[in-house]
């Protein structure tokens, strides 16, 4: 009693004491989604304005959003700070309209959710932001309550999908279903967004019609027991952010579900050196609530033919008639689907950490309801199609073994959803920009696209016309974007100035920024110097030398989760080994620079997978000065560890012309036959062996031509693989893990497919 006279203060401090009722709900959610149209046009100032009209958990939430998206696109810590207080915010007042809701008769009442989903949806949408700006966070444990956070919103999600389910499975055994399932399946996804049309209670021009409804829940006394157990989780715990320093850390005990990564594969986070900080504190490790059967793991239960009935409704549908139940509908498949493709995504470098807290991914399901949200002209629909064209363009940009492209307009089965569909993110893209017209973020996903279509020229020709954009993030944004494309491109000059031009926009991680600036230079130095001209080579070589010592000055400046960005501590060891060699072999810093860490960063961008032949070529030409005695006057001094880089390079850029005989081979020779015991110590480049077998795998899984040997094949890379994904920690091991996560993904799932 004492616990709950407590949270009502809590609330009446937050503002939160009126009563609820379904017809000023429906006009707080209307009025909140049309003040969030700004956020997608750019203005976020003008999102504020009217938001800060009201003081429902939809606005409070809008409110969030506007912070949130400051804080993740300029990493300010400043404002990393307030994102945090505004979200605290909104998760309060949120938790306690949802307890509101579950008792006042006078509250919304759906037919498929039960009371309160509404407002746990925004508690959920808040606990992701707030867990995203917590990770952000410099501080460790700030980090880890972040993590924790989207457990809470992980498991009240499932939730409202739950009863997603039994409303469904209602449906399914009424006598009246039959003819309605036939007209559902008829619906299926259309891949053409022409067919959009904007939900009762949406954004867009018309006028919404307020609908009342406070008829009771569909299924009384048979709800279902997922949605029971998210209830009383935030009934007994009332997700208060103000718990997060004390018994929201300690539950009762539960069973963790092993996660989807190489078992053989403990991670390189300092789970220890974590665990030692945190028993100096009152917080012990989240665990689930005791409600649940102690032999049985959480996890989402996996999905039937009854889930996907709801992924095949259009906004127009009946099913969706009032605009609270689009909302929860968008806005679950929205955070579900994102939260589902970033676990299956998440490197072994932090599987250890997510094994402890408990979750677990599934990259297709995630997808699929992702498609489905963008469906819905809302801020739900909005998000979710940023976000699927920067996972394509993106994250499936930045992999290499991935599920094959042949997926058609109208079709995403389970076997084919997380290919390429390009004609499918074409019309998205176009629907969004018909939606949001003065949103700079389309044109910058439309350059995206391009480039990965390997037209390089003309997608930087698109992110210099854009117009300044009033916000400083987006500038960033796309300015960073085109520095990448200049990289990729060999437009030396530009991407020095890009990148340059990127340490006035944002402050995010100096130090690479000035270090492939620089890097950017000593090619032109190469070239100045081949060609016999002194001048420039000695002008180069003043600019490059420049810029990379100022790389250090500005390392170490931004940390993740209490630890230096892994790039900041890679380029400062690149210095440290340059300067070691001048100093040895008695020349200077730019003659004693190796390999060209040009292309390596080239690489670590997975570069070649945008560049045309011509590009290719040209990136062997910069790889073949480092052999060539009459150029590199230091070739004969090179050591195992930088003719290993070379062969990685070098490999890689076969693999992109097609020649995976000749990949592997190399790699073979210069790499897998050597001790790895050789890499390491002394400066060395350590990232060369697991990356190599990483390579051959990559290469025997494109080799695939249809036949019998396919299985052989896709066998022996997945051994490669986990290898790689095995091996002890080393230098940009995240980095690397993010495709070797992607990739067993893929290698596991086609063996499924295929009867292995």
């Amino acid at each position: 009693m004492l616990r709950g006279w407590v949270k009502d203060k809590r609330a009446a401090l937050h503002g939160s004491t009126h009563s609820l009722n379904s017809t000023a709900e429906l006009q707080e959610l209307e009025s909140a989604l049309k003040a969030v149209t700004h956020i997608m046009n750019d203005d976020l100032e003008a999102a504020e304005a009217k938001l800060s009209e009201g003081n429902s958990s939809f606005h409070k939430l809008g409110k969030g959003v506007v912070a949130f998206l400051r804080a993740a696109l300029g990493f300010e810590p400043e404002i990393i700070r307030e994102a945090s207080e505004i979200l605290a915010d909104a998760e309060s007042t949120a938790s306690s309209d949802f307890r509101k809701a579950q008792k006042d008769p006078q509250a919304f009442h759906s037919s498929i959710y039960t009371p309160g989903s509404e407002y746990s949806l925004c508690l959920s949408q808040s606990q992701l932001m707030s867990a995203v700006v917590g990770i952000l966070n410099e501080n460790l444990m700030e980090g880890i309550k972040g993590f924790y956070k989207l457990r809470k919103a992980y498991i009240n999600l499932d939730a409202i999908l739950a009863a997603e389910r039994k409303y469904v499975q209602s449906k399914e055994s009424a006598s009246s279903f039959g003819t309605r399932r036939n007209s559902f399946d008829s619906l299926g996804t259309n891949g053409s967004t022409q067919s959009v049309k904007q939900i009762p209670g949406g954004f867009g021009g018309s006028t919404s019609k307020i609908i009342e409804t406070n008829h009771a829940p569909a299924f009384p006394g048979t709800q279902d027991s997922s949605a029971k157990e998210a209830t009383t989780w935030n009934t007994v715990n009332d997700n208060d952010p103000e718990d997060d320093d004390s018994d929201d850390f300690a539950d009762a005990e539960e069973t963790l579900e092993q996660p989807t990564h190489p078992t053989n594969y403990s991670g390189h986070i300092d789970v220890a050196g974590a665990s030692e900080r945190l028993a100096d504190t009152s917080i012990a490790w989240p665990k689930t609530p005791s409600y649940r059967e102690p032999s049985t793991p959480f996890s989402p239960v996996s999905p039937t033919k009854s889930t996907y009935l709801l992924l095949e409704q259009d906004p127009d549908s009946d099913i969706f008639s009032n605009p609270l139940d689009a909302f929860i509908h968008s806005g679950a498949n929205l955070c579900f689907g994102l939260l589902l493709i970033l676990l299956s995504m998440i490197p072994p470098a932090f599987s250890k950490l997510l094994y402890i807290i408990g979750f677990k991914g599934d990259r297709p399901r995630g997808i699929r309801m992702l498609w489905q949200a963008t469906k819905f002209h809302n801020i739900n629909g909005a998000m979710a199609g940023l976000i699927l064209l920067g996972y394509y363009n993106g994250l499936v940009g930045f992999c290499d073994i991935l599920p094959d492209s042949n997926v058609s307009v109208n079709d995403l089965t389970a076997e084919n959803i997380e290919g390429y569909p390009t004609h499918r993110l074409e019309g998205l893209l176009h629907e969004m920009r018909r939606r949001y017209p003065q949103s700079r973020l389309w044109l910058v996903e439309e350059a995206r696209m391009v480039a990965s279509k390997k037209r390089l020229d003309t997608a930087i020709d698109l992110l210099s016309g854009i117009d300044k954009s009033p916000l400083k993030q987006i500038e960033a944004l796309s300015m960073f974007e085109k520095a990448l494309n200049a990289m990729y491109s060999h437009r030396y000059d530009l991407c020095s100035q890009s990148f340059r031009n990127c340490c006035d926009l944002n402050n995010w991680s100096h130090a690479l920024y000035y270090y492939i600036a620089g890097s950017a230079h000593v090619e032109l130095y190469r070239r100045a110097k081949a060609s016999n001209n002194a001048s420039s080579a000695a002008e180069q070589a003043s600019r490059a030398t420049e810029l990379l010592y100022k790389v250090r000055e500005n390392a170490g400046k931004k940390k993740f989760m209490a630890r230096q960005l892994p790039f900041d501590i890679f380029v400062v060891r690149k210095l440290n080994k340059w300067e070691a060699r001048a100093k040895e072999w008695n020349t200077s810093f730019i003659d004693a620079i190796g390999i060209s860490p040009f292309e390596e960063m080239v690489y670590f961008w997975n570069g070649h997978k945008r560049m045309d032949d011509t590009q290719l070529q040209a990136s062997l030409a910069a790889l073949a000065w480092s052999k060539d005695p009459d150029l590199n006057l230091h070739s004969h001094r090179e050591g195992l560890d930088e003719h290993a880089i070379l062969a990685v390079l070098r490999a890689a850029i076969f693999r992109a012309q097609g020649d995976h005989e000749g990949a592997r081979g190399l790699l073979k020779k210069e790499v897998i036959s050597h001790d790895k015991a050789l890499f390491k110590n002394n400066f060395k480049d350590d990232w060369t062996c697991p990356t190599a077998h990483y390579e051959i795998g990559a290469n025997l899984w494109m080799e695939r031509d249809g036949s019998e040997r396919d299985r052989e094949r896709v066998q022996e890379a997945e051994e490669w693989v986990q290898k790689a994904g095995s091996w002890e920690k080393y230098e940009l091991d995240a980095r690397i893990g993010l495709k070797i996560t992607t990739g067993l993904e893929t290698l596991k799932g086609w063996k499924k497919e295929n009867g292995i």
